[in-house]
């Protein structure tokens, strides 16, 4: 099946990726979404050729393809990890990132800080001069949903559950999603702070200070980065 120019772009994110930072003997980790899925599949492939890889999957998603693919798999804090790789919904010049949309924001958080290295993989609709086009993930304890969505609000925000369906989204966690609308986000480091401080909130989908690289995939199959 001929891919988009969009997927195209993904593609060679991903690929890339895997080929600048995973060698043999490698412990890394693989996130979630639509463009780490590409770089999920490269790990198969290499691992076919015979390269010794564990890796570690932010989702039951990614652990599924990776199964189907023939990935081992171990758990956070087995050993050390090498290297993180996994998409971003946006990314700013400064390597500051929302993740979230794929609902596995606090694994791959997880995931990317217990990581020598965080390596984020983009397209170019991906880039933004600041955070806060894309609405702003933030995973919460059920309990405290509706609590955490008012004092967000308070914040400025505008704040809708994650739906599923006819259903609330539920995480690999057992948790919520709060998509949270602030258009602008010029402090990703406070608010996230003043979020985390919530109580019941488990994770935010701001990303700061974590990512080491940011490649951007391109549909002729370049890639440029920072």
């Amino acid at each position: 099946m001929e891919l988009s120019l969009e997927d195209s772009a993904k593609r060679a994110a991903g690929y890339a990726a895997v080929d600048r930072f995973v060698r043999d003997d490698t412990c890394i980790g693989l996130g979630t979404g639509t463009t780490a899925y590409w770089a999920v599949q490269r790990v198969g492939e290499v691992v076919a050729r015979g390269r010794k890889v564990r890796a570690v999957a932010t989702s039951v998603a990614t652990e599924q393809q990776c199964g189907d693919l023939g990935i081992p798999l171990i758990a956070l804090g087995d050993e050390p990890l090498d290297v993180a790789i996994d998409g971003a919904d946006e990314a700013a010049p400064d390597r500051s990132l929302i993740k979230g949309g794929g609902g596995a924001l606090f694994r791959e958080k997880a995931v990317a800080i217990a990581a020598r290295t965080f390596v984020a993989i983009v397209t170019e609709r991906k880039l933004v001069p600041q955070l806060g086009a894309f609405p702003l993930p933030v995973e919460v304890v059920p309990f405290s949903a509706r609590y955490v969505a008012r004092e967000i609000e308070a914040f400025g925000a505008a704040v809708r559950v994650r739906s599923h369906g006819a259903a609330a989204f539920v995480s690999d966690n057992g948790n919520v999603i709060l998509d949270c609308a602030f258009h602008a986000i010029p402090e990703p480091d406070g608010l996230d702070a003043r979020l985390r401080g919530l109580h019941g909130v488990v994770a935010t989908g701001l990303f700061v200070g974590i990512a080491s690289h940011v490649l951007v995939g391109n549909a002729d199959g370049s890639i440029t980065g920072f």
